[in-house]
């Protein structure tokens, strides 16, 4: 396992992150152990959790497992999430001080610990001033209760927003962003990697093999089927297989086929260590249902690609955009070298 500090900060964490969005749900408490005791043993020290991944049942489980663990808690680094439902009430979501406030108590309880190291917005709230989520999160910090601040799902413009505000007001910064990106959705590079590199943010990159489509277990022209997220539900996996079904994606798996072949390992392998090595990037955050899957995810850990490795995957995934202002000309425009 390899280690990188956490955006900003001085707070190292493996490069490798274990997600926990399957516990409670897909994959059964004894199961989650069986994980979480997997990734501890090879060196993983980074856990994500939110408060909304199986009603609070995941924070649970890991809370659990701290408690049954001695010494646990002071080797890993805990990040969890609020600001989706957790009941029907009109301050059940967002994120406002009332509700932020709340969901960090009850997450805190939920894991069994007086402090989170990362606690994280998990989506932009339209409702709530960004400035009142800033100052929530900076007060929590102020309190013990929080560590370090994040957030996820957030555009370029509105990660900016909140970076220079917290400089502004003289606020907890905003650390980490955590994103969708993988080798199938790589358009977070047009505004929101600039961002987090020039404001030290680290990037915590969430579905890193697309859904499973990276792991090479769909085929062109094939209807998922069997035990696969989309095989196990035909109408939404023939929705989502048809979303993806495009000739990018092929070339995509044909070109990760051939350096895991050429490796001797899975192409889920290879996807996750393209993405380790992509600029800003802090943690992958891993999302195995089985101990298997996490098996097969954790062979990453240590592996980097060859330049030629890396070339073949950045052409072949090449975001198809050709628009201004994100298209060559926009690009062009915004060039500029010394004479």
């Amino acid at each position: 396992m390899e280690y990188r500090t956490l955006g900003g900060t001085g707070t190292i964490v493996s490069t490798l992150c274990l997600g926990t969005m399957t516990f409670g749900a897909e994959t059964a408490e004894k199961d989650a152990y069986a994980q979480l005791d997997r990734y501890v043993e090879v060196g993983g020290s980074f856990i994500d959790t939110a408060d909304v991944y199986t009603r609070g049942a995941a924070e649970e489980i890991v809370g659990r497992w701290l408690r049954d663990r001695p010494g646990a808690r002071d080797r890993v680094v805990i990040a969890t999430k609020g600001r989706f439902p957790m009941g029907d009430g009109p301050n059940d979501t967002g994120l406002s001080r009332v509700h932020l406030s709340r969901a960090l108590d009850a997450s805190l309880r939920r894991l069994g610990t007086d402090h989170v190291d990362l606690y994280q917005a998990h989506a932009w709230d339209p409702l709530t001033p960004i400035e009142e989520t800033l100052r929530f999160f900076d007060d929590a910090v102020r309190a013990g209760k929080v560590r370090y601040g994040g957030v996820s799902n957030f555009t370029g413009w509105q990660l900016q927003k909140a970076a220079l505000l917290t400089q502004h007001l003289g606020l907890a910064p905003i650390v980490t962003l955590q994103p969708q990106y993988n080798l199938l959705a790589r358009d977070i590079e047009w505004e929101l990697i600039p961002v987090c590199r020039n404001e030290n943010i680290g990037v915590l990159p969430w579905s890193p093999l697309a859904g499973g489509w990276l792991t090479g277990k769909y085929r062109r022209d094939a209807a998922p089927t069997g035990a696969t997220r989309l095989g196990e539900n035909p109408r939404r996996g023939m929705e989502a297989y048809d979303r993806r079904n495009t000739e990018r994606t092929w070339r995509v798996l044909d070109a990760l086929h051939a350096i895991a072949d050429r490796r001797g390992v899975s192409t889920a392998v290879v996807a996750l260590a393209w993405l380790v090595d992509r600029p800003a990037v802090t943690s992958v955050i891993l999302g195995a249902r089985t101990l298997e899957q996490l098996d097969d995810n954790l062979a990453a850990a240590g592996v980097h690609l060859t330049a030629d490795e890396i070339r073949a995957l950045d052409e072949a995934s090449r975001p198809e955009v050709s628009d201004y202002p994100y298209g060559e000309l926009g690009v062009d425009q915004r060039s500029r070298r010394l004479p």
